[in-house]
């Protein structure tokens, strides 16, 4: 169980992140204090089904990809993730990130 609890924390403080959301903003949410929070993203304190629920709406993911399941590949909801932050991007900021995504995969192929 405590891999569990583990990937939780590495999945809350991941999305919290990309959201661009606080700890106090998610506490706040949640109706817990601020340092819960912290406990929950370091792996000390177990998050309830109602609050796994509420986080789940708050990050627009899905309960079980927070719980730790993943898609085929792993990859589902990280992209869904980075795909809002992208849409939110000017059209100049996407422009750089999609070269440099590209530069990345040259890398890849030639490194």
């Amino acid at each position: 169980m405590v891999d569990g609890i583990v990937e939780i924390s590495k999945r809350v403080r991941f999305a919290r992140e990309i959201a661009g959301l606080s700890q106090a903003q998610v506490a706040d949410a949640l109706g817990i204090h601020r340092p819960s929070v912290s406990e929950i993203e370091a792996g000390r304190r177990r998050v309830s089904a109602d609050e796994l629920v509420t986080l789940a709406r708050l990050f627009g993911v899905s309960i079980g990809w927070l719980a730790g399941e993943t898609d085929a590949d792993g990859s589902g909801a990280q992209l869904e993730l980075a795909a809002r932050e992208l849409s939110k991007l000017d059209p100049d900021d996407l422009e750089r990130i999609l070269r440099l995504l590209a530069a990345f995969r040259r890398e890849e192929h030639t490194g």
